[in-house]
């Protein structure tokens, strides 16, 4: 077994392979760009070295950086994550030659199954179903547009290196195929270091399905079940479960048995992934294969107890799988929601800056679930399990150079509704602060019914939210336990400010009072009748609530019990009330007095500036190129520039017609989020 190995990545990524690693008795080296310094790998790691700048073309994807660190300190392999250079066939060509071990599969398996173009062209050899398209490179805008026409729209325009969602753009019409392939390459080249594009047809009423394969060097290839990714924003997967809640035990046998019979084809070892498309009739049709380890691996772990790192080094280092076919079950049911620096209420854009509070919920162990987040022996039976991989940590900033993730919450239960309900509490319980993210989205996602019912497809976010994210109304029955919690929240302060200045004698046991609370709408006088362990909050239609909780005033997570049933609200304080963050709603909940409120009806909203005339940045980035002059008139939906955070290139366009009338920035420009790019007349 090796003693020491290189992990060529950043983020959660690294910081997983480490806590494998570690457990395993095996050194760890992490790499850092100047932005990842002070990174959690760098810290968690037993040696780091520095390789570049920023820019991942100049710092993690240079080859020669990743060889020289290997030299440096003696690592015996490397593990690549994802992204970066994972599915590159030249870095593990470069491996070889310098006589260390890729904790991956070897380099004609990258090449023959990492390549989107190459690996349809095998699984239409092996009589693999697969979507229609245009199986050669693209040389530029007018060809896309041809073949795009040729295949029929909508089409799909993917980098043939991509992943992750990046380069990828679906095209509906001509101009948007064109603005599509060029978007597409620019990204593929800044990601991937390959700008190769190909088309294929868009399928609109998919499911992605996935099947998990684990191969070693001595012939065998098992398959550990599916992932279902469905839902998914620009193509890139928010939440993942596994298993998936449409699949029938003789649909993933099928699945399974040709996911491998792929692998053994192109000679594949370690851990891959084979993704699929599924109709509603469960026929299902081969998109490509991931010959890396996946992001969403930690749910295939929570069902299956493997430990997928563990597995991919044992085989790297020239061990037989220890594990058959029949020795792989479906134990519970696991979910997991990935939190992205995406800010859900200006279309989800990237947001960077500092991570003022970042306090995840406690991970929790079902069974004999190690801390790590896999099992040890047989999985677990009963209750719940919370599992949290991230790469971030309180005071340290998100970067615009790297992948939006903050974090993947995971958990699992012994059926598909018991892991709802806990992912429900998890993300209750999980403070984020200093940075637009999305987790008021994906608390959304976990109580809408389409995804209760498991009837999504790939189009769910399209077509459910087709004006952006707003926000979440509550229905009527979770405000009243809200405003009761508001209620009996704010009296907790007024005794505690009567004690502090001594208008109330310490010995008093019951306080009374009237209040008015108002929150989304809507208007609850209620009475509260307070004693030393909690209060009862009366409203007018009869309902008493008691609530009972040991939050003080201060305090950023209030965790109550209210009407026998528990809730756990984030809390600032606002003037006459609070604002509060609960199951996807982000509220203002005044409480006042019923003289108060009554003044408070009578005052004007204050309205925000106009800025109707004005192209604000929506988030902070790299100004690409700007598409128009002052004195052009616009059209709606022109594109007027091209802005670049996170990988991503975002094309701003007129909302109206219009005339330029100033350009404040310039392509090379840095800004911040809201700062003026154009004003029009």
């Amino acid at each position: 077994m090796f003693k020491k190995i290189l992990i060529a990545n950043r983020g959660e990524i690294a910081c997983r392979v480490i806590k494998t690693a570690r457990k395993m008795g095996i050194k760890t080296v992490a790499v850092y760009s100047d932005a990842d310094r002070n990174a959690l790998h760098v810290k968690m790691a037993d040696e780091a070295v520095h390789i570049g700048p920023p820019p991942a073309n100049q710092s993690y994807i240079v080859i020669d950086k990743i060889l020289q660190a290997i030299k440096d300190t003696g690592a015996e392999a490397v593990h690549p994550g994802y992204g970066f250079l994972s599915e590159n066939p030249k870095f593990a060509e470069a491996l070889e030659a310098a006589g260390v071990a890729f904790i991956g599969p070897p380099k004609g398996a990258i090449e023959a199954m990492g390549d989107k173009i190459t690996s349809k062209k095998i699984a239409q050899e092996a009589d693999v179903s697969t979507v229609p398209g245009y199986m050669g490179l693209i040389e530029d805008a007018d060809e896309a547009v041809k073949i795009s026409n040729q295949i029929g729209y909508p089409v799909m325009i993917k980098a043939s290196a991509g992943g992750g969602g990046k380069g990828m753009r679906i095209a509906w019409d001509d101009q948007e195929a064109r603005e599509g392939f060029q978007s597409s390459k620019n990204e593929a080249a800044n990601s991937f270091g390959d700008d190769r594009i190909f088309i294929e047809k868009f399928v609109t009423q998919p499911r992605h399905i996935e099947i998990q394969v684990l191969c070693d060097g001595h012939g065998n290839a098992i398959y550990l079940n599916e992932r279902e990714c469905s839902i998914q924003r620009r193509n890139q997967k928010v939440v993942e479960e596994a298993p998936s809640p449409f699949l029938d035990e003789a649909t993933r046998k099928a699945m399974g048995d040709q996911s491998t019979a792929l692998a053994k084809a192109v000679g594949y070892t370690s851990a891959g992934t084979v993704e699929f498309i599924v109709d509603g009739d469960r026929n299902f049709y081969f998109l490509e294969m991931n010959t890396r380890l996946q992001v969403e691996h930690p749910v295939t772990e929570l069902i299956t107890g493997v430990d997928l790192v563990e597995q991919m080094i044992r085989v790297a280092a020239g061990e037989p799988l220890s594990i058959s076919q029949d020795d792989v079950g479906i134990h519970g049911w696991a979910i997991e929601n990935r939190l992205y620096a995406e800010d859900p209420y200006r279309n989800f854009l990237p947001s960077i800056g500092r991570l003022t509070r970042y306090r995840p919920p406690s991970e929790v162990a079902a069974g004999p679930m190690l801390s790590e987040g896999t099992w040890q022996g047989e999985a677990p039976t009963g209750d719940t399990a919370v599992r949290n991989d991230t790469g971030v940590y309180e005071g340290g900033e998100i970067s615009m150079f790297y992948d939006p993730m903050i974090a993947k919450l995971c958990t699992w239960g012994p059926d598909r509704a018991s892991a709802i309900e806990a992912m429900r509490n998890a993300l209750d319980g999980f403070e984020v602060e200093g940075i637009g993210h999305n987790l008021p989205f994906v608390a959304a996602v976990m109580d809408h019914p389409k995804f209760i019912s498991g009837d999504m497809t790939t189009a769910f976010i399209a077509e459910e939210y087709p004006d952006g994210f707003e926000g979440v109304e509550l229905p009527a029955e979770t405000l009243q336990r809200v405003a009761a919690a508001a209620a009996a929240m704010t009296r907790v302060a007024e005794i505690r400010r009567t004690r502090i200045s001594g208008r109330m004698d310490n010995h008093t046991r019951v306080v009374g009072g009237q209040s008015v609370v108002t929150l989304q709408g809507a208007t609850f006088p209620v009475s509260i009748a307070a004693d030393p362990e909690g209060s009862d909050v009366s409203f007018e239609d009869g309902t008493v609530l008691r609530v009972e909780s040991d939050w003080l005033p201060g305090q950023s997570l209030a965790r109550l019990n209210v009407g026998g049933n528990p809730m756990a609200l984030k809390v600032d304080k606002i003037t006459h009330g609070y604002r509060i963050r609960f199951r996807g709603a982000d509220m203002k909940v005044h409480v006042r007095s019923p003289r108060q409120a009554e003044l408070a009806a009578l005052m004007p909203e204050k309205l925000p500036p106009d800025t109707s005339k004005m192209l604000l940045c929506p988030m902070p980035g790299l100004i690409v190129k700007v598409d128009v002059e002052v004195g052009d008139e616009v059209q709606e939906g022109q594109a007027l520039c091209t802005v670049e955070a996170m990988k991503m290139e975002n094309i701003l366009r007129a909302e109206k017609k219009a005339i330029v009338s100033k350009i404040n920035a310039g392509a090379g420009d840095s800004l911040a989020v809201d700062e003026v790019i154009m004003e029009f007349e």
